[in-house]
């Protein structure tokens, strides 16, 4: 049942859009294995510019906090000196801080909207993501004092500005690694008292990654407090029961239990609201926020705190001063960039140094997601009461954003005219706007690479789609493809039945759930050697009929 999009499709349907010869930009939403993409960036760890060129090797994945690709830079210009750590021919991670599906991107900016009453400034605010980069950097030198190796923290090398997807991205060390694997454990209830601290004898208890990642992760959290980093804290809390993914082992050190781990994620997703815990561990950081006086938590750190810890090891953060006074300086831009009412309250009724960050913050916000261009954000930067009009313009349901580009951006502007006075445009745009869908809905395994070029060349089976595209993926696609909804079924019904009646499906079954084991990591070559040499076992044979009888009931 396993598909994949294809790649080939996207460019082609990318290819009709561009043949529709239209005046706005295309939409996208993420990129595709293979793209070449240019970015001036700006080196984390000193002041730096460059244009580099990059491939897409692969789509990673995506959250709340944006999507992640593995990439290799294929060339740099340097004109202000080179850029530390990155270099031709290497391979970077890179992470575009705007999530890649439309439900995770609203819902993420509705939970911030409540929480700080603004965009979501790691996204659109360059001088945010700045902050958290050199965040990331004084953790990553904290590490090497506390834990004994900078390398328990991953580098990060550049931020940058992606205009296409309308978002913050940075450049970052690529770590080949793995979560965990699966481990036996037959003694639980000894596991349980060394979690509590109690005295129990090592030589019985199993899962030694599991107790090394826990033990990593409590002193990583110990670390991040110590230095001020109270909210980035939060990626690494281990009671939230989603903290463990950003911790990773690297490849090479499985014979070392406790080696090779490295906390690679400092990009929260989600705002904590004090009345929306979404994790068991949840409760406990919300109270203590509360004592901090957070009443909704982020990315808020303490740069007094940080100071402390930097004034009590000196030689080690020696060449890092201007890095500290930069990180003051992006600190104050970035936490005036919102009203944030709870931290900002007071200061929201004389403060004009407030009031004036949080135009030009908007107005930057505005350029980065390109709703506006050079020359309208200059005029809106120059009035107040412009800014005003197109931020409530910008509120209005449905059609805010609409609206907005038509006031704030030539392209979008000339767009929208020749809609309404060109019948051939007209037609283009429509064509356009299908092919641009069609490639979501692609990506998402909605419809197959066949249905997305004929969807393209029909305006009525683009319209019947529409409506459906709402819908759960698996749904549309059963409504829609009926080779799809056969090979479906069948496999809901009539393989559960046959597993049972027939041995040699359910040996099948079980090499095929071993293979994807190992892919995942969370079954070693020896374990699966052993399982696969046990497969004729009358008791394996009677667990794979049972199986089958469970998925048919």
């Amino acid at each position: 049942m396993t598909r994949e999009y294809s790649i080939e499709t996207c460019k082609t349907l990318g290819a009709r859009f561009r043949d529709a010869k239209l005046h706005r930009p295309m939409r996208v939403v993420r990129y595709d294995a293979g793209s070449e993409l240019v970015y001036d960036v700006t080196e984390v760890a000193g002041t730096h510019t460059a244009r580099i060129r990059v491939v897409v090797e692969k789509f990673v994945g995506g959250g709340f906090a944006g999507q992640v690709y593995r990439v290799k830079v294929t060339e740099i210009h340097e004109p202000d000196g080179a850029i530390k750590g990155i270099e031709v021919g290497g391979i970077y991670a890179m992470k575009i801080l705007i999530p890649p599906t439309t439900f995770s991107r609203l819902f993420r900016n509705a939970i911030y909207w409540m929480g700080f009453q603004g965009p979501f400034q790691l996204q659109v605010n360059p001088v945010a993501a700045r902050a958290g980069a050199l965040w990331q950097k004084f953790i990553r030198r904290g590490a090497k004092v506390r834990l004994g190796d900078e390398r328990s923290v991953v580098d990060i090398h550049a931020t940058f500005v992606d205009h296409t997807l309308g978002s913050c991205g940075e450049f970052s060390e690529w770590v080949d690694g793995r979560t965990w694997r699966l481990e036996v454990d037959d003694h639980l209830d000894l596991l349980r008292k060394w979690r509590k601290g109690r005295d129990v004898e090592i030589a019985r208890l199993g899962s030694p990654e599991y107790r090394a990642k826990y033990e990593f992760m409590h002193e990583f959290v110990a670390l991040l407090h110590d230095m001020g980093g109270h909210e980035f804290a939060r990626q690494y809390e281990w009671s939230t029961a989603k903290s463990q993914p950003n911790c990773l082992k690297r490849e090479g050190t499985d014979n070392d239990t406790s080696g090779g781990l490295v906390a690679v994620d400092f990009r929260a997703g989600l705002a904590l609201l004090m009345f929306l815990p979404m994790s068991p561990g949840d409760f406990k950081l919300i109270v203590k926020g509360l004592g901090r006086g957070s009443l909704v938590q982020f990315d808020r750190g303490s740069i007094s705190q940080l100071e402390r810890f930097i004034e009590a090891h000196p030689n080690d953060f020696a060449d890092m001063r201007d890095l500290l006074d930069e990180l003051k300086a992006c600190e104050r831009i970035y936490r005036d960039s919102v009203p944030d009412i709870t931290h900002n309250f007071a200061r929201l009724f004389y403060s004009r140094r407030l009031w004036s960050t949080l135009f030009d913050s908007a107005v930057n916000g505005w350029k980065v997601r390109n709703v506006v261009d050079d020359s309208q954000a200059k005029k809106l930067r120059l009035s107040k009461s412009l800014s005003v009009w197109f931020y409530l313009m910008g509120l209005i349901p449905f059609y805010g954003m609409s609206f907005q580009r038509m006031w704030g951006h030539a392209d979008w502007r000339n767009h929208y005219k020749s809609m309404a006075t060109s019948w051939d445009y007209l037609r283009r745009a429509f064509r356009g706007r299908a092919a641009e869908k069609t490639i979501v809905w692609h990506r998402a395994e909605r419809i197959d690479k066949a249905r997305a070029v004929s969807i393209t060349e029909s305006g009525w089976r683009f319209m019947g789609h529409l409506p459906l595209s709402i819908l759960p993926v698996v749904l549309h696609r059963l409504l829609t493809d009926w080779d799809y909804a056969k090979e479906r079924l069948f496999y809901m019904v009539v393989r559960p039945v046959r597993l049972y009646f027939d041995p040699e499906l359910r040996k099948q079954w079980l090499y095929e759930m071993v293979n994807d084991g190992q892919k995942k990591h969370i079954l070693s070559k020896e374990d699966a050697g052993i399982i696969l040499s046990q497969v004729d076992e009358p008791f394996i044979q009677k667990y794979l009929k049972s199986l089958a009888v469970h998925i048919c009931t």
